[in-house]
């Protein structure tokens, strides 16, 4: 095994895999790799980088805790080569000879085939080799056992969105079905917005047309209208028309932009402030739980009226200017002079080059009429210039960071 600068690590002695319910073929979580002092450790296949017949390269820090087999977890050569298995169809016995390991998305893989070699009667003759498929092992095999999926769901509730896309995106797809039955709307559309594009289409085309509205009305505008661009165009403006009119009509206002420009990426709900609002008022808004911490980073200052699109938009306040403050005092004495605000139209390198320029993490998004249409946080950049897949590869790196543990 080699780093990147292809210095030698240690060396492959083992592969872990992991059975997993249903259809779906073992999962190799990772390699065991013994260093030069003769200790084993545990490498992610997250991090693996390429394999071939002489190498392994990698990427990342090495843990050089002991290795432990967990529990659930095999070991191909100490537990699978020579194990005797009974395959349906063969006409007698037969040993594990070697399997095949095959990358899948993002840096996942997963166990093909397995070389089995025919038992013989006499002691030192060795029986022919055949490669079959996984699922004709009948140790790979592993019958969903029964669950409560409502209590899975109540399990779910507890843990932060991140977590709970992981545990959907690794769930066997027959119990991932029940339990997203079982979830509560807005929860659903929390971990949505954390799992991959095509896996978030694959969720709202299997629900009903008016459940998959009401998630959709519960994601945050702008995800919700990158999800609905990834839709058959009928099935789209189905759940268009499913929707509240006020709910659809910020989603239909995105859809106008181009996905790569500001207005595409903002969201049409930032924290607005009338003239005569006191810090007291602009603290009370921030503190609203259904605020990501990044659009709570700033406060705008607007006349009337105060939904998007605004009255004339006057300037903006930081957060901790407003903590810095005496309750009473007026918003509109603090804005920041320097906060220049981007236009719908200004692309995804313009866009990034501000952040980047201002170290914001919030900006305001205004029209040609200087009325605010919204505000892009760097989370909604960082979606858009991150690789199409970061999503699911960032779910098996955050899996296989809990296993490296």
């Amino acid at each position: 095994m080699l780093d990147p600068n292809g210095e030698r690590v240690g060396k492959v002695r083992d592969v872990v895999i992991q059975n997993r319910p249903g259809s779906r073929p073992p999962r190799v979580k990772g390699l065991v790799v013994e260093l030069f002092a003769n200790r084993r450790i545990f490498f992610p296949m997250a991090r693996v980088r390429t394999i071939d017949t002489n190498q392994v390269i990698i990427s990342g820090l090495v843990n050089t805790v002991r290795f432990q087999v967990r529990e659930r977890e095999t070991l191909v050569v100490d537990d699978l080569f020579d194990r005797t298995v009974h395959r349906v169809g063969a006409s007698m016995p037969e040993t594990i000879y070697d399997v095949a390991i095959v990358p899948r998305r993002g840096h996942e893989w997963e166990l093909s085939e397995v070389a089995l070699r025919a038992s013989t009667r006499r002691p030192f003759q060795r029986g022919h080799v055949t490669i079959v498929e996984w699922s004709e092992v009948p140790d790979f095999i592993e019958t969903l056992a029964p669950r409560d999926a409502e209590q899975q769901a109540a399990r779910l509730a507890e843990l932060k969105a991140a977590d709970v896309a992981r545990e959907l995106h690794d769930m066997d797809p027959l119990l991932r079905t029940a339990v997203i039955a079982a979830m509560e709307d807005e929860r659903l559309a929390e971990a949505l917005e954390e799992l991959p594009e095509d896996e978030q289409v694959d969720v709202i085309a299997s629900l009903d047309t008016d459940r998959a509205a009401d998630v959709l009305e519960e994601m945050d505008p702008d995800d919700a209208a990158d999800l609905i661009a990834e839709l058959d165009s009928e099935l789209a403006e189905t759940l268009l028309g499913r929707m509240e009119p006020e709910e659809a009509k910020d989603v239909r206002t995105l859809l106008g932009y181009d996905a790569a420009t500001a207005g595409g990426l903002m969201n049409p709900e930032p924290v607005v402030l009338g003239i005569d609002a006191t810090v007291a008022d602009a603290l009370a808004a921030v503190r609203n739980p259904d605020i990501t911490p990044a659009m709570a980073a700033l406060a705008f200052v607007c006349r009337p009226p105060l939904d998007t699109p605004t009255g004339r938009y006057l300037g903006a306040v930081h957060i901790q200017r407003l903590l810095r403050e005496p309750p009473s005092e007026l918003v509109a004495g603090l804005i920041d002079p320097d906060i220049a605000p981007l236009t719908p139209q200004s692309n995804i390198a313009q866009v990034s080059r501000y952040f980047a320029t201002y170290d914001m993490v919030c900006a305001p998004v205004v029209n040609a009429n200087l009325r605010l249409l919204g505000a892009v946080t760097v989370d909604d950049v960082l979606d858009h210039i991150l690789p199409n897949d970061w999503r699911g590869v960032q779910l098996d790196r955050l899996d296989a960071e809990v296993n490296d543990g």
